[in-house]
């Protein structure tokens, strides 16, 4: 389906078709330290997903929408592992091309999820162009990783079960990069809860999009980059949020860390600084939720622990 379509998502029937190939994950309950005092949240595990992110859920559901025998994806390495692992059990084969800057973990688990892997640009704008003109090349279908009806469906998967595990949160914090999960969200939970869209001050391509009144393309930077660092947000995504969402609230790097880290030591969980955008809104103050605050932790996919952490093992 292509974004000028009229779409209706079913998100019951995405369920369906992702639900035998994806781990239920769990929620965490936490206290969390804010300048106004701790404040009670539900944390929805996401970072111990099938290869480590949501992403694979909307990887899923596309390439069960179409019937070629091979997909091409572009990735900072969480969309990668989702379309890799898909393609591996729906029987397709997977090329994914990646910045040659990404993390080690998210290369060598492409690798051994079978996917052939191409690096051969420094910068998520090049491969971009690199995929589409390879997809062109072979007439294969590129899997977007945001910016394609059949992949927010699957990623609005994930409201379906935060509806059925935490209905007392009716506020979620969701990192954004190129707008998929949060605009997959905001639709899945409209009724029930809303979406907060949270972005890091160097990966901020929806901030750039919402105050030029369209999508520009930006120059990510930062620790977030391999996990939030669109060059644009997508074009379906931004319709989406700029009606049901509105404004995103940015956050330092710095906080990105000291979320991270406080994670660490609080509940002994690894995560991705960009994970962590939502709990940085929260614990820095710039995030006021009326009651439970709703947090995504929606990838796990890192290298090492904290810095600060590696030597006291």
């Amino acid at each position: 389906m292509t974004v000028g379509e009229t779409w209706a998502p079913d998100f019951a029937g995405a369920l369906d078709r992702v639900r035998p190939h994806l781990r239920r994950t769990p929620l965490l309950r936490l206290r969390v330290p804010t300048p106004r005092g701790p404040v009670p949240a539900v944390a929805k595990l996401e970072c111990l997903q099938i290869t480590g992110s949501f992403k694979v859920r909307g990887a899923l559901n596309a390439i069960a929408a179409t019937e070629a025998p091979a997909v091409v994806a572009c990735s900072g390495g969480n969309h990668g592992l989702g379309v890799a692992h898909a393609a591996l059990v729906l029987g397709r084969h997977a090329t994914v091309f990646l910045p040659s800057d990404a993390p080690r973990t998210k290369v060598e688990g492409l690798l051994r999820l079978g996917a052939r892997v191409l690096q051969g640009e420094p910068t998520m704008a090049g491969a971009f162009q690199s995929a589409r003109a390879f997809a062109r090349h072979e007439g294969l279908p590129l899997i977007h990783p945001y910016d394609q009806a059949e992949v927010l469906e699957g990623q609005g998967t994930l409201g379906l079960e935060l509806r059925e595990e935490a209905p007392e949160a009716s506020e979620w914090a969701v990192a954004l990069g190129g707008g998929g999960l949060a605009a997959g969200l905001a639709l899945a939970l409209e009724g029930a809860a809303s979406v907060v869209a949270i972005e890091p001050e160097t990966c901020a391509c929806y901030d750039a999009a919402f105050r030029a009144g369209t999508p520009v393309t930006i120059e990510p930077s930062g620790p977030a980059r391999s996990s939030l660092g669109a060059p644009r947000v997508g074009d379906l995504p931004f319709g989406i949020l700029r009606t049901r969402v509105g404004w995103p609230l940015l956050v330092s790097d710095a906080e990105l860390l000291i979320a991270q880290a406080w994670l660490w030591g609080e509940a002994r969980l690894l995560v991705e600084p960009g994970a962590c955008a939502g709990l940085a809104a929260l614990m820095s103050g710039r995030w006021r939720p009326t009651g439970v605050a709703g947090l995504i932790l929606c990838g796990g996919n890192v290298d090492a622990m904290p810095s600060d952490e590696r030597t006291n093992t």
